[in-house]
């Protein structure tokens, strides 16, 4: 990652003594801070094309925030301004136990937590009658999805799965954790890991 990149501020450690680093993220909103903890011989213990991938990620809400009010387009805004709020809680949660900001692969799984809790509002809203709200929360779905991964068909994720215990030698309930984690760390945002881990355990029994 170039460290001379415009939308970073780094302010260098004046020794290699270990020392927090405080880079802001310039996208005309508030909130959104990058952290780094240098170690000795100052090495980051964030790897920098990870912070590149996450700053894309949020540069993509940010923009996408602007370009909405713009067009005057409500729902996408309010949207936007929903993500970017979870998204800067994870990050004040996160801090508060010195860790890193959310990376890509938890922005996305706080996507797709969003867009599930939106899919069972929808049910509750169409199944009381409330067709207008039930309509509100899959507008905000569908935008949601646009900063998703194609999220794979039930046979995918059984195949996914499937390939997964073959990789890990998985014989028994007691390797579904490692299989949950190594679909997480190869599928982000791309399934449901509810729906899979009910789909490895079966498979594990």
């Amino acid at each position: 990652m170039d460290r001379n990149l415009p939308h970073i501020i780094r302010l260098a450690p004046p020794d290699n003594r270990k020392a927090s680093v405080f880079a802001r993220h310039i996208t005309g909103f508030h909130g959104f801070d990058v952290w780094e903890t240098f170690r000795p011989l100052g090495k980051a213990t964030m790897d920098f094309r990870e912070m590149e991938t996450t700053i894309m990620l949020r540069d993509q809400f940010a923009n996408g925030l602007k370009t909405a009010m713009k067009a005057g387009d409500k729902r996408r805004t309010s949207t936007l301004r929903l993500i970017l709020a979870a998204i800067n809680d994870r990050d004040i949660a996160n801090r508060g136990l010195a860790k890193e900001p959310v990376v890509d692969e938890e922005i996305l799984a706080i996507l797709g937590k969003m867009v599930r809790q939106r899919e069972e509002s929808a049910k509750a809203f169409e199944e009381g009658g409330r067709i207008e709200l039930a309509q509100q929360e899959r507008e905000e779905i569908e935008i949601i999805r646009d900063f998703l991964p194609k999220q794979m068909s039930e046979s995918e994720v059984r195949e996914a799965c499937r390939n997964i215990i073959a990789e890990l030698g998985a014989s028994g309930l007691r390797d579904m954790g490692k299989c949950m984690n190594a679909l997480k760390e190869r599928y982000p945002g791309a399934m449901d890991f509810s729906k899979a881990s009910g789909i490895v355990k079966e498979m594990l029994q």
